[in-house]
């Protein structure tokens, strides 16, 4: 699997913030792996590193297609999958297609990708990247900043979180991964299902 290191960042068009991403990466990388992680078993395919118990997402603030502003809070209800990408990043090239293909499977009132470019260019950028690669179903989601690394504490590109419909990381995969294929897909579903039914249940009123 290849994984682009944010050490790797030198592609970016600012040196200033690469070394500043390359001295953050250096501080927080021991602690990866750390903390109330489920190793994943060789049955689940993809390397998805899925939490034991869910734990919230720190705010996150981008724009969409259109330029309006918008945070993680107005997907609340809905799980997300919260891919964190660039236009420059190879690996990122590679997996898009397979987010695009899941989003078209499995996109709608109750799942959605949001494939959040960290490209200083914004959304022409993006939406070149698009065009190129053929993308249909996923729109467009922009942080110019790019502060969601810090706050998602990714230490490879891309970073994908499954979060919940509360807001809560589930889980992550570091790499590019076959997000509509079987072990995947399997995946994804059986957390829609036991979303699906935590919101049935409800709470309850004596």
């Amino acid at each position: 699997m290849r994984v682009r290191t944010i050490a790797s960042l030198s592609a970016a068009p600012t040196a200033a913030i690469v070394a500043v991403l390359i001295a953050w990466r250096a501080a927080i990388f021991p602690s990866v792996g750390s903390g109330p992680l489920a190793s994943p078993s060789p049955s689940d395919g993809p390397p998805f590193i899925a939490l034991q118990t869910p734990r919230p997402v720190a705010p996150l603030s981008f724009t969409n297609g259109d330029d309006a502003p918008l945070t993680l809070a107005d997907f609340h209800g809905r799980m997300v999958l919260l891919n964190l990408w660039a236009t420059w990043c190879v690996p990122c090239r590679k997996e898009m297609p397979a987010l695009d293909r899941l989003q078209a499977k499995l996109g709608g009132p109750g799942f959605t990708v949001v494939p959040l470019s960290i490209d200083h260019r914004g959304r022409d950028a993006v939406a070149r990247f698009y065009r190129e690669l053929g993308v249909k179903s996923l729109r467009i989601y922009v942080d110019k900043s790019a502060n969601a690394i810090y706050a998602i504490n990714a230490v490879g590109m891309p970073t994908t979180l499954l979060i919940d419909a509360q807001g809560r990381e589930l889980g992550r995969v570091i790499g590019p991964a076959e997000w509509d294929g079987h072990a995947m897909l399997s995946r994804l579903a059986h957390y829609l299902e036991a979303g699906d039914r935590g919101a049935r249940a409800g709470p309850h009123t004596n």
